[in-house]
């Protein structure tokens, strides 16, 4: 399924989209720490840089899911080679929710912030961001290690996305 001579497939576009959740994502928490430091509308709009990052890098995921989901299809799987893909399959789709719901968390916060800011400086401007990164930080972990197991499947396991609709297979796992 080409798009057009200078379009890749679906399939083949993983590997170029899933590097974009992850950069977006792990940059995002300085932005909250910078937010969380600098005081009053400075800090606001570090806040709202890092909501732009963390709704951006959620959608990403989702994207890089669905591209994932294709690229596996059209590769050529033994037993070892599907039980290893469906584990990184589990870990991104548990990464995507856990995102998307650290995305609503910090929507909230960050719109309530913005209210609370209006009436002067608060406490609270200072102390939700910082507890906030420590619930990302377990997103964080999370999207590392998906990223890592994908790592696994392209640099140890030799899976990579073919051009031309070729079913990739990797010599290491037949």
């Amino acid at each position: 399924m080409t798009l057009s001579p200078a379009m890749s497939a679906w399939n083949e576009l993983h590997p170029l989209v899933v590097h974009f959740p992850i950069a977006l994502l792990l940059v995002a928490p300085l932005f909250v720490l910078m937010g969380a430091l600098w005081p009053r509308r400075t800090g606001l709009y570090f806040l709202g840089c890092a909501l732009i990052l963390i709704s951006v890098g959620t959608l990403a995921i989702f994207v890089s899911l669905s591209t994932g989901e294709a690229s596996s299809k059209a590769i050529v799987q033994t037993p070892a080679l599907a039980s290893l893909i469906g584990q990184h399959e589990d870990l991104a789709e548990t990464t995507a929710w856990v995102f998307l719901s650290l995305t609503a968390i910090f929507s909230a916060m960050f719109y309530g912030l913005v209210l609370v800011q209006k009436k002067g400086e608060s406490p609270l401007a200072r102390s939700l961001p910082l507890i906030y990164l420590v619930l990302y930080v377990a997103g964080a972990v999370l999207l590392v290690q998906t990223a890592h197991r994908g790592g696994q499947l392209v640099h140890e396991f030799g899976v990579h996305a073919e051009v031309s609709g070729q079913a990739s297979s990797p010599a290491s796992l037949q």
